[in-house]
């Protein structure tokens, strides 16, 4: 059986990746990413997370980004300034997302959704998520979570007529986000 936006061919060939697990580090500003560690120019903790925003230094297709981490929700909120034309208005990561202090921890769980506001939404990932599973990278319960947490946001979404901050709005959460030129240094 495969989910809507799987690669059938992908998920036979056993792609898989291992789980990325992203923490933000708030009081030394950093982002720890799989590729790297990254400067973050401004964090902004909220009653339902944490407003992350930094640049992308030398990304092909990206300038900026912001992102916020929702753990009560299991997401990731993204939005990116790119270099040429919008691919999307918002991506959000299906995510379990938790707290130490200042440390804030993501473990990504494959799916994401890309938002054109407005007009649709769309689950994507579903055979990295499924080639995970088959490699022992995520166990069945995660898996469950992922797809019941990303099919709960895209039902949101569509009674929110695809708006996020209507989705978000009925979901009891509020977040602002900033002007590119408060928080890009390039």
């Amino acid at each position: 059986m495969f989910l809507a936006g799987a690669d059938p061919v992908r998920y036979r060939m056993g792609e898989a990746e291992p789980v990325k697990t992203e923490r933000h580090d708030v009081q030394a500003r950093q982002h720890h990413t799989n590729t790297g560690v990254r400067p973050v120019r401004t964090y902004r903790e909220h009653p339902h997370g944490l407003l992350v925003a930094r640049d992308f230094v030398a990304h092909p297709r990206i300038r900026h980004w912001q992102a916020h981490l929702l753990p009560r929700l299991g997401v990731v909120v993204c939005r990116y300034d790119f270099h040429g034309s919008r691919e999307h208005d918002y991506y959000i990561d299906v995510a379990t997302i938790t707290r130490a202090g200042d440390l804030w921890t993501v473990r990504d769980h494959y799916l994401d959704l890309l938002v054109h506001e407005g007009l649709t939404a769309e689950i994507v990932d579903t055979d990295e998520l499924l080639a995970a599973h088959a490699a022992g990278y995520i166990g069945t319960p995660e898996l469950h979570h992922a797809v019941a947490t990303a099919h709960r946001v895209l039902a949101g979404l569509a009674r929110a007529r695809y708006s996020v901050e209507g989705w978000l709005g009925a979901e009891g959460v509020r977040v602002e986000w900033l002007p590119v030129t408060e928080y890009a240094t390039a």
